[in-house]
């Protein structure tokens, strides 16, 4: 399997969208008390499940290369894993809501969607089916636990 772009390109082009949403239509923005406050919280909240699961992949000493599942070592189950089949991705999901948050721009009602939607069919599916040859029933076993985003 070969990935054409990497997670890291869609994670900028959606907030260059964002961005563009927010400078080009400021009809479409909004602001409020604690705004600041609640874009850094999610800040926090986007760091905490990527980072752990990088942390997992290092432990394991595994690949955390998502353009190549194949290299896979290890199935990893621990962790935020036991919560979530793609924390990475949603730590990404919670950047693009903190900078949706702190521009106000209400273009994430539609650009959020989008990047959820991309991901999950051009990256987590494709993912899903490497690890599927690799881990077999094990990885059935775990997709049939533990839910894909959240």
């Amino acid at each position: 399997m070969q990935l054409k772009v990497p997670p890291v390109a869609v994670l900028i082009v959606a907030m260059l969208l964002l961005f563009a949403g927010a400078r080009l239509l400021p009809q479409l923005s909004v602001s409020f008390p604690g705004q600041m406050l609640l874009a850094i919280m999610f800040v926090f909240v986007g760091i905490l499940p990527g980072g752990q699961a990088i942390r997992s992949f290092v432990q394991s000493k595994t690949t955390v290369n998502p353009m190549a599942p194949e290299t896979a070592t290890k199935l990893v189950t621990e962790g935020i894993y036991r919560f979530s089949r793609n924390p990475m991705y949603l730590g990404m999901l919670c950047l693009l809501l903190a900078l949706s948050i702190y521009w106000g721009t209400l273009t994430a009602f539609v650009i959020l969607p989008l990047f959820v939607w991309y991901m999950t069919e051009f990256q987590i599916k494709p993912e899903e089916e490497s690890l599927k040859e690799i881990f077999g029933s094990s990885y059935l076993e775990y997709l049939s636990k533990v839910r894909r985003w959240f």
